[in-house]
């Protein structure tokens, strides 16, 4: 579920310090000064906002997790985060387009609040993170229940979630990629 959520942060994060990086080289209507003055505040807005969105319906989910049987179909982090951003590209790409087009208005401002709409979604996988390292169970979602864009990971089409071993998959808790101990 985690990797889910965790799979729109990077891009997120990427775009939004492109978008202010070119922001900040322009002057824009408002000057630089508020452009980064409002950026930075909405930057802290979007990453404290974000992780708080549907929190309830997450731990309700996770509440009522069962253990995965044999036939639920499970698939490995990368499949995940591929599916999940190849499904939403064209909207990344827009968000993307849409801050950097603020930059020539407010600059920073529009790249600032993507980066803390990413940061935001990383602090919230975190969080699912320490929910699973404190159960000692990984939560996943079905893919089935999961529509082929990757979907969202506490939508209506999601009925519950599955949980394995923490040791399962080759995701770590969080979404992270799974550490391996290097062979001597």
């Amino acid at each position: 579920m985690a990797v889910v959520v965790r799979a729109g942060a990077a891009p997120m994060w990427w775009l939004g310090v492109f978008a202010a990086g070119v922001g900040v080289l322009v002057p824009g209507v408002t000057g630089r000064r508020i452009g980064v003055t409002a950026g930075a505040a909405l930057f802290l807005i979007g990453a404290a906002v974000v992780p708080l969105v549907r929190r309830g319906r997450y731990t309700a989910l996770a509440r009522g997790a069962s253990r995965a049987g044999k036939h639920d179909v499970l698939q490995d982090r990368a499949v995940t985060v591929r599916n999940w951003r190849r499904g939403h590209r064209w909207w990344l790409l827009l968000a993307g387009a849409v801050a950097l087009g603020c930059s020539f208005v407010v600059p920073a401002a529009g790249g600032m609040l993507l980066a803390g709409v990413g940061t935001g979604l990383r602090l919230k996988a975190a969080w699912l993170g320490r929910r699973e390292r404190a159960e000692q169970t990984l939560l996943w979602v079905r893919v089935d229940w999961l529509d082929r864009r990757g979907g969202r990971p506490a939508g209506r089409s999601v009925k519950g979630l599955r949980g394995t071993g923490i040791a399962a998959g080759d995701a770590a808790p969080g979404g992270a990629r799974r550490r391996t101990a290097a062979l001597v």
